[in-house]
């Protein structure tokens, strides 16, 4: 959860963050140019990056301070997700940005980077508080916290004085539940827990975040935030794209482990948590934890009856045509990687028991979307017209994260007229209506809680562990049984195969329709 002090209407209100440096591994790729420069270039717009700063780029290509400072300032003109440049903002974070040839496994590349940062601390006053972001290929993770761990970088000093060392992390944290217990022992042989900050960008989405406030913060929400009014919950993150250029990260991960195992399980321990105690990163935290571990595992029949997974095969809509995911370039054209997955999952406690969570993701399906939709029970009796409560529509509480920002609230109302008739209809909150809207990548409440150090919309290793131990039970049945039906949706044209609507179906529910 962002700062309590925090107004979404006032980012000046918000103090700057702390002092420090902040180091990109990987500051040649494209997460740097397209993300990262453009969220510091709007968190200093807004007065959030402290005056004592410093950027240093770290990555294996041998190039200038100034060629470094002239690739970051095309990307950022180039980018969408910033206002008009104000050459004034730009100019002092150009000053500030440095460049570090590295070889990741190179001990003698991070004693040059330390003197680098030396200079930083001494031309900037950075205090010696380094921000360390991994925006590298995961298989140096490990590496790379080793060296700087044995380099003396990650070491935080008690002295006063003496500078905080953190680590950020992009996904993915392992591909099963194995490698991420390995990654998590080979990360906290160099640095403690509280130094890890596992970076999940849907977090920074304002929509994810004030889930929290919706719930917590509205007393007529929560004493109906339980199985005894809630009939069901839906998770939809969809995607029209395909792999693209990705194929061949993509066809080792697949959707579970790219997409459920990280976003969607944060969502859904968002919805599910208890009240934490207090908004400190650790009461939060907790709290998610618990949902994790509450999920039900998954017997073998389990996962045959109430998971469903799918592959695109060649299709388009609106002129635009996709390949067919075998046909896609660096994918095995014998792939049994899926592309659509959709779940029935339960939560073993006392608010959540007998109310099913049902999640489906995928790629190439016909509208880019992410919603949390929170349906209630119906009715137990209709008054008017002599019908029974089955006819009308429940109550849906629908929670909008992209493309548009939002919450809408579905109930039935009288049409006018003399008689008694009713229809659904929808009040809905627009956040660019309310509260305008300025361009932003996502990542600027990530980064400034960073460098504050508040990690509460980071993964803790035990959310992570949990995670994993949740879906592999999933993945290893269908390791062992390969799909015989791939490709089973055409491209942009269905909401993935048909097999996920009878998982509803089935249960006398029905996704919600979306278009």
């Amino acid at each position: 959860m962002t700062k309590t002090n925090r107004d979404s209407g006032s980012p000046e209100d918000s103090a700057p963050a702390n002092p420090c440096v902040l180091v990109i591994f990987g500051a040649s790729g494209d997460l740097t140019q397209r993300l990262l420069i453009p969220s510091l270039y709007n968190l200093a717009r807004n007065n959030l990056l402290p005056p004592d700063f410093a950027v240093v780029g770290a990555a294996r290509r041998e190039i200038s301070n100034a060629n470094f400072r002239a690739a970051m300032r095309r990307a950022l003109h180039d980018s969408t997700r910033v206002g008009p440049v104000d050459p004034a903002v730009w100019t002092d974070i150009e000053r500030r940005l440095y460049y570090a040839p590295l070889n990741y496994d190179d001990a003698a590349a991070y004693t040059r980077l330390a003197e680098v940062l030396e200079q930083c601390d001494r031309d900037h006053h950075t205090q010696g508080n380094y921000l360390f972001y991994l925006a590298t290929p995961p298989t140096v993770f490990a590496t790379v916290a080793e060296q700087l761990g044995r380099s003396g970088l990650a070491q935080e000093r008690e002295e006063a004085g003496a500078g905080w060392r953190r680590l950020i992390i992009e996904k993915p944290f392992g591909r099963d539940f194995e490698s991420a217990q390995h990654l998590n022992r080979a990360l906290q042989a160099w640095f403690a827990e509280p130094q890890l900050y596992r970076i999940d960008h849907y977090l920074g989405k304002e929509t994810v975040q004030n889930v929290l406030v919706f719930r917590f913060a509205n007393g007529m929400m929560e004493p109906v935030w339980n199985q005894k009014y809630i009939d069901h919950v839906q998770l939809t993150v969809a995607e029209t794209v395909g792999v693209e250029q990705r194929g061949d990260y993509y066809d080792q991960a697949g959707l579970t482990r790219d997409m459920v195992q990280n976003h969607m399980f944060q969502l859904l321990a968002l919805v599910a948590m208890e009240p934490p105690y207090s908004f400190e990163a650790d009461a939060v935290r907790d709290e998610k934890a618990k949902v994790m571990h509450a999920l039900y595992r998954m017997r073998a029949d389990d996962v045959l009856r109430d998971t469903v997974r799918g592959q695109y095969g060649a299709g388009g809509a609106n002129g635009a045509q996709l390949l067919a995911y075998r046909s896609e370039s660096k994918v095995d054209p014998n792939s049994n990687t899926e592309t659509y997955g959709a779940f029935k999952l339960m939560i073993d406690n006392w608010r959540w028991a007998s109310v099913p969570f049902y999640l489906r993701s995928g790629k190439a399906l016909p509208e880019r979307l992410t919603e949390i939709v929170i349906q209630f029970r119906q009715a137990p009796h209709m008054l008017f017209g002599g019908g029974e409560a089955g006819q009308f529509q429940p109550n849906r509480l629908v929670l909008h994260i992209q493309p548009q920002e939002g919450i809408s609230w579905q109930f039935e109302a009288k049409i006018p007229g003399p008689t008694v008739r009713m229809k659904t209809v929808s009040m809905d909150f627009h956040y660019d209506d309310f509260f305008g809207t300025e361009p932003n990548t996502g990542y600027e409440t990530l980064l400034y809680d960073a460098m504050t150090g508040d990690a509460t919309l980071f993964q803790r290793y035990d959310f992570v562990q949990a995670a994993w131990s949740a879906v592999m039970p999933i993945l290893d049945v269908w390791q062992d049984q390969p799909a015989l039906d791939f490709p089973n949706y055409p491209a942009r044209l269905a909401w993935g195969p048909e097999a996920a609507d009878e998982l509803l179906h089935r249960d006398g529910r029905a996704w919600r329709h979306v278009l």
